[in-house]
């Protein structure tokens, strides 16, 4: 297996991955808009990073995550934002591998830890971030504000 930060060339694996995802939590299977992805990966300002995992050629798993501060003090963090291995792929150490790369980049950008968050219907996830030794937090609630003026 191989991971790898993904390039322009992905667009295409990238877009059929957002549509596995949003399937994967009870939507439709769309994938995602070429020229935002675009934007948000490889444009003027990039919005997030993705890593991809690599069974030969078949792309089998996707990492996005970008960088927060601040983390502790004056600290960064990586924050994992989507973690997800196509089904035909899961439960073979994709993920351990893409959290090992997520490890490296956030050591080689400085950060002081790594945050995400996870969906508490999904049980296979939670055991597995409990698999990876990951610090449960509690006393935090997640928000979310629409923006939807684009």
């Amino acid at each position: 297996m191989k991971i790898r930060s993904a390039t322009v060339a992905d667009l295409d694996v990238i877009s059929e991955m957002l549509g596995e995802i949003e399937e994967y939590y009870g939507g439709e299977n769309t994938p995602g808009d070429h020229a935002q992805i675009r934007t948000a990966l490889f444009g003027e300002r990039p919005h997030a990073s993705v890593l991809l995992a690599l069974d030969d050629d078949d792309v089998v798993g996707l990492a996005s995550y970008t960088f927060l501060w601040p983390a502790a003090g004056a600290d960064s963090s990586l924050y994992l934002k989507e973690l997800y291995v196509r089904e035909h792929a899961r439960r073979r150490g994709v993920a351990a591998e893409l959290m090992m790369a997520l490890s490296e980049a956030a050591g080689l950008a400085g950060c002081s830890r790594i945050e995400w968050t996870a969906d508490t219907e999904n049980p296979p996830a939670l055991a597995f971030y409990a698999a990876q030794d990951a610090e449960r937090r509690a006393g935090k609630v997640f928000y979310r504000l629409e923006h939807n003026e684009r």
